[in-house]
């Protein structure tokens, strides 16, 4: 794809996207009315996750080493099992007839309303092996677009938040993402949405990374997929993308980059939505370079 070509796709793209993900720069009037009434809404979520967090920092064991498959996996339910006690009543009476998505590794599209998706121990795996990069998410869809998200990182203190429409925000100060506009500077993040994935999509990602080992300055492959888009939020990455259309660990994120000015498409640079096969958020300046790599098959 040519420069010319990709700044005109980029463009269209763009002013897709916002309609699906919010950003406030473009949809402020309509989002005005979407998220009507939320701001009491997302300042109870975020006590209630706040709340969770302060239990999973407590759980939180930096000499933790399990041993074995069925000792990861006990940890990882424990978590899930103690955060969910504390957190999933709060938020549903935060929104009055709002319903819970129970799968955290679930995707696709949700029925129509208001439907919580949380990820209750988002980078649990990280968590139980004694590590960092882990928080608990909320992101409050509504006919299948997010329209409010909460994600609190317990070990900083920091909490991200947006609203439809309002902006993303780091512990109240508002996020912008990267102005970069040469991928070769760039420092951009993909990794791997759960375990069990078919061969196929994990062979197509090593090539997706080696396509940008040579096109931008440095690839972060980590987990989770929100703690690299808070970093592409808040402008100190500089995109992010993943094979994967795992609901909990994009939505906050998709929310949070797009209300701080970013681009959220798939990986082909169409409009992002919850039907999507995959995903990428990134700084306006590189979302044309970023796609005609991911589009560049290896």
């Amino acid at each position: 794809m040519s420069n010319s070509r990709s700044s005109r796709a980029t463009s269209t793209v763009a002013a897709e996207a916002v309609a699906n993900v919010g950003n406030h720069a473009n949809t402020a009037t309509a989002s005005a009315v979407d998220t009507d009434g939320l701001e009491a809404v997302l300042e109870r979520a975020v006590a209630a996750v706040r709340q969770a967090g302060a239990l999973l920092l407590d759980r939180h064991d930096t000499d933790a080493r399990p041993v074995d498959l069925d000792g990861v996996v006990r940890a990882i339910d424990a978590n899930d099992a103690a955060v969910l006690a504390v957190l999933k009543e709060p938020l549903l009476a935060a929104r009055p007839g709002s319903r819970w998505e129970e799968d955290e590794l679930a995707g696709g599209l949700l029925p129509e309303g208001d439907w919580w998706v949380v990820d209750t121990a988002e980078g649990n795996i990280n968590h139980i092996h004694g590590m960092g990069d882990w928080g608990v998410t909320a992101a409050l869809v509504r006919d299948n677009a997010p329209v409010l998200t909460v994600v609190h990182l317990p070990l900083t203190g920091d909490t991200y938040t947006a609203l439809r429409g309002r902006g993303a925000f780091l512990n109240g100060e508002p996020l912008r993402v990267s102005a970069k506009t040469d991928l070769n500077a760039a420092l951009v993040g993909t990794g791997q949405a759960k375990p069990g994935e078919e061969e196929d999509a994990l062979r197509r990602m090593g090539g997706a990374v080696t396509g940008m080992l040579l096109a931008a300055l440095v690839v972060r492959v980590s987990v989770p997929a929100t703690m690299q888009l808070v970093h592409v939020a808040a402008g100190r990455m500089d995109a992010f993308w993943q094979f994967s259309d795992v609901r909990s660990g994009l939505l906050p994120g998709a929310l949070l980059v797009s209300e701080a000015g970013g681009v959220v498409t798939d990986t082909r640079g169409e409009p992002w939505s919850l039907a999507a096969e995959d995903f990428l958020a990134c700084a306006p300046g590189l979302h044309g370079q970023v796609v005609d790599v991911l589009s560049d098959p290896r």
